[in-house]
């Protein structure tokens, strides 16, 4: 059962995060041989000043 979870900055509609998990449901299936009812996409959404890369605040 894969569990697939994505960070990102809040902002997203439910539309755009639908069609995300739509399309990485179909991913896992394709490569993965996993059932769709098998595949988990969870969002973590977190503030932006929460976001660090070499130290450095993006």
């Amino acid at each position: 059962m894969p569990l697939i979870t994505v960070s990102m900055y809040p902002g997203r509609t439910a539309e755009q995060k639908e069609r995300f998990a739509a399309a990485v449901t179909e991913s896992a299936k394709s490569i993965l041989g996993a059932g769709e009812s098998h595949v988990i996409v969870v969002f973590e959404e977190n503030e932006r000043e929460n976001w660090y890369q070499a130290g450095r605040p993006l």
